[in-house]
């Protein structure tokens, strides 16, 4: 595998990424939520809880991928 300037292999940096920027995504909709819920609309805050799991469920997925290839 080729290295980043970093020094890590692409797959380490890759999962790291997609592990960050899910939880950024998150984190960030969570912020969505509250605004729908706040304006009594259910059938968006339940779309961004979906997001949010969806998000959550992306960066665990990754971040298990990333500790098999850590061993």
């Amino acid at each position: 595998m080729t290295e980043r300037q970093t020094g890590t292999k692409d797959v380490t940096y890759n999962l790291i990424s997609v592990a960050y920027h899910a939880l950024q995504g998150a984190e960030t909709n969570s912020i969505y939520l509250q605004d729908a819920e706040k304006r009594g609309d259910t059938e968006i805050a339940d779309f961004f809880r979906s997001v949010i799991d969806e998000d959550r469920r992306r960066a665990d997925r990754a971040k298990e991928l990333l500790k098999q290839r850590m061993r």
